[in-house]
């Protein structure tokens, strides 16, 4: 309200210099001499109009402004909802999606890590080199708990091929963009969350890919090439492109930083309805093991991150930290090199949609037990 008390204040100013200007042509010797006051009384009212038009223009606008930050915020503070119902609608009626080609997920991912390299900044560069300790425990807990897990779960459970494919990919992928967010509601580190998802997304077209088949190539073929490449193009490609943008306008990339969660969170809503819809029928035909998979996976990789962090001997917050980022996949990443290269197995794109839900429900718990025992 401060801010459109100026502008009111602003815009009468404005007002009575203009009406001051016009009186001035009718002014002599001080003395106001009024050879046509009926025009001059016109162009009074006509400053006063158009000054306070401006007025309720701009207030108009700082509301809406207001209005759709604050819409914003909820969108973003409460993705884990917003994906959950994504899901279930998608579940409930498939055919409303089922005409998208799932190869769409890929350019919503793309948009979600441009998004990404308009957040980033030089500074967050440089704490990989202030900290390497910190962000090398960090992605070594990355690169080894949820891969080990996924197949250890993937074994236990007996998945199918195409499933326990999934599921090491899930496993295999970089911390997802979303921990960043955790880590901050949670009170955690987030210089350390920040440097971890970038270097972890950076060794991500080398370790991915190796990952995925030194776990799953025995069963599957694996395109390492392949996957490299498609996560230089979809991953690294749109970060750096933001980060050129962000240095090219850095106003208006200032001012769309607000909407940038938001618009991040309906697009990882949308990819996980696509993949939702396309397979509806196989997924409620066996979907509660796959479920429970993920469920398991997720807290696991949530609880070991944490208690590295204690044998460690880390703050409380760097161990929330490493406790969300290893926890927290970027598993729409996984639900796209499923699409791009296992199209044989198409039931490998459930683990990441099904894990992009629940990860973001199990992640708003957690910051509020972490929060809780601050």
């Amino acid at each position: 309200m401060l801010c459109a008390a100026r502008t009111f204040l602003s815009h009468t100013d404005v007002c009575q210099r203009q009406t001051v200007r016009l009186l001035s042509t009718c002014k002599i010797n001080n003395n106001f001499v009024v050879h046509n006051k009926k025009q001059c009384i016109i162009n009074i009212f006509c400053v006063i109009y158009i000054a306070n038009h401006t007025f309720f223009h701009t207030f108009a606008a700082y509301l809406t402004d207001i209005a759709m930050k604050k819409l914003c915020h909820y969108i973003s503070e409460y993705m884990g909802i917003l994906v959950l119902v994504a899901a279930v609608l998608a579940l409930l009626f498939p055919s409303a999606l089922q005409q998208i080609p799932t190869t769409v997920i890929n350019y919503l991912l793309g948009v979600v890590m441009f998004g990404m390299g308009l957040t980033l900044n030089l500074h967050d560069f440089k704490i990989v080199f202030s900290r390497p300790k910190d962000v090398i425990i960090g992605c070594l807990a990355q690169f080894t708990i949820m891969p080990l897990l996924a197949w250890i779960l993937a074994r236990i459970f007996q998945l199918d091929e195409a499933l326990a494919l999934g599921v090491v990919l899930v496993g295999c992928c970089p911390g997802g963009t979303a921990s960043n967010v955790i880590t901050y509601l949670a009170k955690g580190d987030l210089a350390l969350s920040v440097g971890m998802t970038g270097v972890s997304t950076l060794l991500a077209p080398i370790m991915t890919p190796f990952l995925t088949w030194a776990l799953a190539g025995k069963s599957v073929d694996v395109d390492v090439v392949g996957m490299l490449l498609s996560i230089l193009w979809v991953v690294i490609l749109p970060i750096v492109v933001g980060l050129v943008f962000k240095w090219l306008w850095p106003k208006f990339t200032e001012r769309a930083t607000d909407y940038l969660p938001a618009f991040s969170s309906l697009a990882i809503a949308l990819i996980v309805a696509i993949i939702i819809a396309a397979n509806a029928d196989k997924l409620m035909a066996g979907g509660l093991i796959i479920v429970l998979v993920v469920m398991l996976h997720n807290l696991s990789g949530l609880g070991l991150g944490y208690l590295i962090g204690r044998l460690l001997g880390l703050s409380k917050p760097k161990k929330r930290a490493i406790s969300i980022e290893v926890g927290m996949q970027n598993s729409g990443l996984a639900s796209s090199l499923a699409t791009l290269h296992f199209a044989a197995y198409p039931l490998a794109t459930i683990p990441g949609a099904i894990f992009s839900v629940w990860h973001n429900i199990s992640g708003a718990l957690v910051a509020y037990l972490y929060r809780k025992h601050e």
